[in-house]
């Protein structure tokens, strides 16, 4: 177990020893003096704290901008950060053209959170083809509400010249995964880089800590001060980051990122499509893994309902065994799966056979970025106008996420007319008694299950 790794910071290499591997990066860099990188809300909400990672892409690499709040400081072992002070030469004349253009708009109002615009921006800067601006700076918080000015700036922003140091930069390779064995404290950091020395880590420390976005994980470390004497970090494993093509099956790595489902997958699974860009902002999405949603398990996570309509299975793995279970067996009670001590989610199974309608509603104080009361995942499969197969899947209404078996079979062989959605209807009706928390009443989350069965057969009903 070594004492110290090293990574490379705004250009330059650093060596971290005897820092608690349960260090942020962002407290890390305030640590070192680089204040420009802010705190705020510490869950990923407000992007005050963004920095820019360089990954890779194509035959060379690309800057993707993460919230510096959600990752632990050894997540950055052997990799490449910059921050809102490395991106230009640091005197006014040297101002980078996203700061400059931020400048000229009047794109500052207290300043707070300008840093963490600067850096999505920054990434964004440099893609081709380069994202609208609001779809940039989804991930970023104006409390002062000056987003007219800093859309302007985005909009404003020239192309990178030839002369420009970090479009040579992004000519190379980024870093490649290296493994970490890394201790302080008392507390220990594993990063394999095979999926069998995971799986014998896992073997080995049934009790630690798995980490694969954190953008759960970290939250807690944040906001309930929880400290882990023991975290495997899965990232690293290339074959848990994979997206396969297969005959009849897309096979997704546990890990693979929302982004990278997004960029692979796209609207050849029309349901993702749906979801993703409602699931979270694009900073989450850059960390946030499909595995990481099902495995935390929350009655609320968007990807259940989803998948769950779409008849998904799950491949899970231990040091000397594998299976696969549908993913309505997955989950077990609230916060609770069928995943044993010394065992992984490997890979989740999506059929090919896409239905010949479906749709992905969630029901939220926030359009984007928020946590919802409702989530409903609708998938139906029809041949001479009627209905082969009917999946209803809900979120929010259960300690799980929950298939509506009932409310299926009850459209099976008919067409989408008036009669059968009362059917539906009533069989989602007598399945369910919603809860009231903070986020709903049981009344209202009762009338919204009825209602965006009303709203699918509104959009796709001849």
């Amino acid at each position: 177990m070594s004492a110290a790794f090293e990574f490379t910071l705004n250009g330059r290499p650093i060596a971290v020893a005897g820092v608690d591997p349960n260090t942020t990066l962002l407290a890390f860099l305030r640590a070192r003096g680089l204040t420009g990188t802010k705190e705020s809300c510490a869950e990923g909400e407000c992007g005050a704290c963004a920095v820019a990672v360089v990954v890779a892409h194509a035959r060379g690499s690309r800057f993707q901008a993460v919230n510096s709040c959600l990752v632990l400081l050894p997540e950055v072992a052997g990799g490449e950060v910059w921050t809102v002070e490395g991106v230009c030469g640091g005197a006014p004349e040297d101002l980078h053209p996203v700061q400059r253009s931020l400048a000229e708009h009047n794109g500052s109002q207290c300043g707070y959170c300008t840093p963490g615009f600067v850096m999505s921006l920054f990434a964004g800067y440099y893609d081709t083809p380069r994202s609208e601006p609001r779809a940039l700076l989804a991930g970023n918080l104006c409390r002062c509400t000056g987003y007219r000015p800093i859309c302007e700036a985005a909009a404003a922003l020239p192309a990178p010249t030839a002369g420009d140091v970090h479009v040579a930069r992004l000519q190379r390779a980024a870093p490649g995964p290296t493994a970490v064995e890394y201790g302080a404290g008392g507390a220990h950091f594993h990063r394999p880089t095979t999926l069998e020395q995971a799986l014998a880590l896992r073997a080995r420390h049934p009790d630690a800590t798995l980490l694969a976005g954190g953008t759960d994980l970290v939250v807690e470390h944040n906001q309930e001060g929880r400290r882990h004497e023991r975290v495997i970090a899965l990232s690293a494993v290339a074959a848990l980051r994979a997206i396969e093509d297969r005959a009849d099956e897309f096979v997704v790595g546990a890990t693979a990122t929302w982004h990278d489902v997004l960029q692979r997958l796209g609207d050849r699974v029309p349901m993702l499509a749906q979801m993703v860009p409602l699931f979270a902002s694009p900073l989450i999405r850059n960390r946030g893994t499909l595995g990481g949603n099902l495995t935390t398990a929350s009655p609320v996570g968007d990807a259940a309902p989803v998948l769950l309509a779409l008849d998904t299975n799950v491949e899970v793995a231990s040091a000397t065994a594998r299976r696969t279970l549908p993913l309505r067996e997955w989950f077990l009670g609230y916060r609770r799966t069928a995943l044993q001590p010394d065992e992984l989610l490997v890979a989740i199974r999506i059929p090919k056979v896409q239905p010949t309608a479906s749709r992905f509603y969630k029901v939220s104080k926030r359009e984007l970025d928020d946590i919802s009361s409702v989530s409903a995942a609708v998938a139906v499969w029809q041949h001479g106008g009627r209905v082969t197969q009917a999946r209803f899947a809900f979120g929010g209404v259960a300690a799980t996420p929950v298939l509506a078996s009932a409310a299926g079979a009850a459209l099976v062989g008919r067409s989408l007319d008036a009669a059968a959605l009362r059917d539906c209807q009533a069989a989602v009706r007598s399945a369910f008694t919603p809860i009231d928390d903070v986020r709903a009443s049981a009344a209202y989350r009762a009338a919204m299950l009825e209602s965006l069965l009303a709203k699918f057969w509104s959009e796709v009903a001849p």
